[in-house]
């Protein structure tokens, strides 16, 4: 074998093996990207967004101060 057959070889195999790897690692990243997009999808289930929380302690103030200004009409009264 000469070199050139040589090097041919160990290039080949290199690239086997880096390819081999690379595709390991892009298996790992989709499972796990596949396991945050069902996380994710749990979360909004289950939690309440910021904007959506707001808007809604925001009406209940809302009704609590027009109770409040009712009561205090009639107290005037």
């Amino acid at each position: 074998m000469d070199n050139q057959q040589l090097f041919n070889l160990v290039v080949s195999i290199a690239g086997f093996l880096a390819m081999f790897v690379f595709y390991q690692v892009m298996q790992r990243l989709q499972r796990t990207e596949d396991v945050l997009a069902s996380i994710k999808q749990d979360m909004l289930k289950d939690f309440v967004h910021k904007e959506d929380y707001r808007a809604d302690i925001n009406e209940l103030k809302a009704m609590v101060r027009q109770i409040f200004d009712k009561l205090d009409n009639k107290q005037d009264k």
